[in-house]
């Protein structure tokens, strides 16, 4: 049988799981009273149940042992292990509440199971710093902080509809298309499943009405799992430059598919340190909550980053030439870049509106509709108004800092 037809049972069974076994899910959270509580780092307005990570976790571990038997892949058992710890310790906040060390120690455990047992690691820096091979001490030390990395940035990126997800889908698409070019078809089977899995709860989660469900902990955990995996492999892959469809830099291109979550964990965790907080603790500093100070909905936010995201990937690869240290220097440009022209148009919004009231009918805040705002009828009496407030408003942008 054709390779492709593996790859194409593991999308459909695993998008075949999600999508029947959500409603069941939702139906339960429903009875059992199992709902996600609006708090300082969801943007959520409503409570809504938050088990979908089951959904995930069931079509992705039944694809992967499905469509991939038959085809050897070094470590799977562990790969379904680690996984299946970031499940339940996943589940378990969601129902009840694990503290972050807890967390952290059970994510430890998962990176441990994948660097010693499954053999997931960096052997090779690519020649960054003028450095390849690495030692064995180097190499779990750098390949369990990237561990733990990924699994906190897509947790730290769950905050509004599909935004997790569709950005999962993206890099998983990428790594796995790419993995199937270069002929690693487990690794291709492993990412098309998650690929499914996903593709069947971003359908409940962004247009759900009544079965609307998030993904949890229970979700967000096992998808930094997985992806750590793909990127480790992705890099350790690309190691030998003779090889088809070999890709130069492959550490900064990697960090070019994932930029989005990687940056802003960065930015949400420096900010934090700054202010003398926790790295961990709950805000709404990301991005995503920037779009949604704009105005824009839930899903005008996260499609416009994923959007943003999925075009960047096409520069990404095209760049690959300049090398490490160049396409990193692109990416941090490029994602500076953008955050600082978001916060100023936040600020330009914030004091347009501070600075001139009719530009409170204008300008209205998220969820709000012009019909329902005062005053409305004399928009047509203030136009000088509204140019003396835009006007303060550029005048002060050189006193603002937009991080």
């Amino acid at each position: 049988m054709p390779e492709i037809i593996y790859v194409i049972l593991s999308f459909g069974l695993s998008l075949l799981i999600a999508v029947r076994s959500i409603p069941t899910i939702i139906s339960v959270a429903h009875q059992k009273h199992l709902f996600d509580e609006p708090n300082g780092r969801s943007a959520a307005t409503q409570v809504v149940p938050t088990l979908g990570g089951i959904a995930i976790f069931l079509g992705f571990a039944l694809s992967v042992t499905i469509a991939g038997n038959g085809f050897v892949m070094p470590g799977l058992k562990y790969i379904l292990a680690a996984v299946t710890i970031m499940f339940f310790v996943g589940l378990k906040d969601d129902i009840l509440t694990v503290s972050p060390w807890k967390k952290l120690i059970a994510q430890l455990g998962s990176a441990f199971m994948l660097i010693v047992l499954a053999d997931i690691r960096f052997t090779n820096l690519h020649g960054f710093m003028g450095v390849h091979e690495i030692s064995y001490p180097v190499s779990m030390l750098l390949s369990g902080f990237v561990m733990i990395v990924f699994i906190n940035a897509f947790n730290l990126i769950d905050g509004i509809d599909g935004l997790a997800s569709g950005i999962s889908i993206i890099a998983a698409g990428v790594f796995g298309v790419w993995f199937y070019l270069a002929g690693h078809i487990e690794y291709t089977i492993l990412a098309f499943s998650l690929i499914g899995a996903l593709s069947g709860f971003f359908y409940f989660n962004v247009y759900g009405k009544k079965n609307k469900i998030f993904m949890g902990d229970t979700g967000s955990l096992i998808l930094g799992t997985i992806m750590s995996v793909l990127v480790i492999q992705f890099n350790e892959l690309n190691i030998i430059q003779t090889r088809p469809f070999a890709i130069a830099s492959a550490p900064a291109v990697s960090f070019g598919i994932l930029i989005y979550p990687l940056f802003d964990t960065i930015r949400v965790f420096a900010i934090r340190m700054y202010q003398g907080r926790s790295p961990f603790s709950p805000d709404k500093n990301h991005i995503h909550h920037r779009l949604l100070a704009l105005g824009m909905s839930h899903k005008q936010a996260t499609f416009t980053l994923l959007a943003v995201s999925a075009l960047y990937v096409v520069p990404v690869f095209l760049l690959q030439g300049l090398g490490i240290w160049g396409l990193m220097a692109v990416n941090l440009a490029f994602a500076m870049g953008s955050v600082m022209l978001l916060g100023r148009h936040i600020q330009i919004k914030q004091l347009i509106r501070k600075d001139d009231p009719f530009q409170q009918i204008l300008i209205p805040r998220r969820n709000e509709r012009l019909i329902d705002m005062p005053g409305l009828e004399r928009q047509d009496k203030k136009p000088a108004a509204v140019r003396r407030g835009l006007v303060r408003a550029l005048s002060q942008l050189d006193k603002i800092s937009f991080w």
